[in-house]
């Protein structure tokens, strides 16, 4: 199943692990704090209000430097964060989960030292963002994006199947693959440096 058929039939819980997981992986790029999120994953777990917590994050957001958020990377990552909706139900929640799904296959590509585009060049589009979510999008995707779009589908197929059960697991995959990430921006940056 293709990851816009999975986002599509997803419930609420899902939807908000989907977006969540997408924001966890990427937040990285603009806080060391690994446990910034984690208050947001315990509302998933009791179906508790999330709201307080969501400020919280944004107010944790607000205090980083304006550079460090300068880059259409962070500025991604950020806006996952400042976009979730403060009711996790209806529409908003769906479009939320699809927007940050988008975002991390964009802001994966842009890191990818295997994806020779420029941004100038269209090939980082919207469009091929969406394609990639497609039944056979993986074939065609950088390594760096394949390896987002199948932590993406994973968190989504583990809700589908285990409930709030999944959860656990959704955690440990968006920590996966933010230490990848990490890693991938610190030997940018080695390279540039």
């Amino acid at each position: 199943m293709s990851l816009e058929d999975l986002i599509a039939q997803a419930d609420a819980r899902g939807l908000a692990a989907s977006g969540l997981a997408c924001s966890d992986r990427c937040v990285s790029l603009l806080v060391d704090d690994d446990e910034l999120l984690r208050p947001l994953w315990a509302h998933l777990v009791d179906d508790s209000d999330w709201s307080e917590s969501l400020e919280k994050v944004r107010a944790a957001l607000d205090a980083v430097e304006p550079g460090s958020g300068a880059d259409e990377a962070a500025g991604l990552a950020r806006r996952m964060l400042l976009t979730a909706p403060a009711e996790r139900s209806g529409a908003a929640l769906r479009e939320w989960a699809d927007a940050c799904s988008l975002a991390s296959l964009r802001l994966h590509r842009l890191l990818d030292p295997a994806d020779p585009a420029e941004p100038s060049e269209g090939a980082l589009t919207a469009g091929s963002d969406e394609a990639v979510r497609g039944a056979d999008g993986a074939e065609e995707a950088p390594p760096l994006v394949a390896a987002e779009l199948g932590r993406q589908i994973v968190v989504l197929q583990l809700l589908a199947e285990h409930g709030p059960q999944g959860l656990r697991r959704a955690v440990d995959v968006s920590g996966e693959g933010r230490r990848v990430l990490r890693a991938v921006v610190s030997r940018r940056a080695r390279g540039r440096g």
